[in-house]
């Protein structure tokens, strides 16, 4: 199965964001594959594809990965793209830098390491996709648009779990289901 480890959010965060995808998306028709606002997530550590017999160590390395964590709060805040608004691929709503969020990012990608999976070896950047463009014409008005939410707050979440998730991709998009679930102190 194909697997990641994740932060849900909550439903008026993903409203918020479901209502500027709405505005935004009537601007661009057909130029984005926009996520619906149900499967918004933030992925702390993509695994790929994982025999089901690893689950269990895998659950494992995550409970020691969050075992040192207490629960804390994010702020998702602003909007962008990757690699730039010239040429945008992503469309992403952000998450404001949190020391507590990059500490569990470190200590889920060392000990997942131990299993094997790849360490990240680029920086981590916390951010929601909401979009991926595909269609590069007639993209400039959908940039200019989710530009005007650079500085909007989608409000505030308490994370307060860790999320084993698998995808399961169909031809309408990719289907979320928990795995296991770890809590944080």
């Amino acid at each position: 199965m194909r697997c990641f480890v994740a932060i849900d959010f909550p439903e008026h965060v993903k409203l918020a964001i479901g209502e500027v995808i709405r505005k935004v998306g009537e601007i661009g028709k057909g130029a984005v594959k926009w996520v619906p606002p149900a499967n918004m997530h933030l992925t702390l550590k993509f695994l790929g594809e994982v025999q089901d017999k690893l689950v269990p160590g895998i659950q494992t390395a995550l409970a020691s990965a969050c075992a040192g964590h207490n629960r804390f709060s994010l702020n998702v805040r602003g909007a962008g793209f990757f690699p730039n608004a010239r040429n945008p691929n992503i469309l992403w709503i952000g998450i404001e830098a949190s020391p507590n969020l990059d500490g569990l990012f470190q200590d889920i990608d060392r000990h997942m390491a131990g299993l094997g999976f790849e360490p990240e070896t680029r920086r981590f950047s916390a951010h929601l996709t909401v979009g991926r463009v595909k269609n590069k014409r007639g993209i400039q008005p959908v940039v200019d648009a989710l530009t005007g939410y650079g500085n909007t707050s989608f409000g505030t979440i308490e994370v307060k779990e860790i999320l084993l998730m698998k995808s399961v991709l169909k031809p309408s998009g990719a289907e979320y289901f928990r795995v296991g679930v770890v809590g944080l102190v």
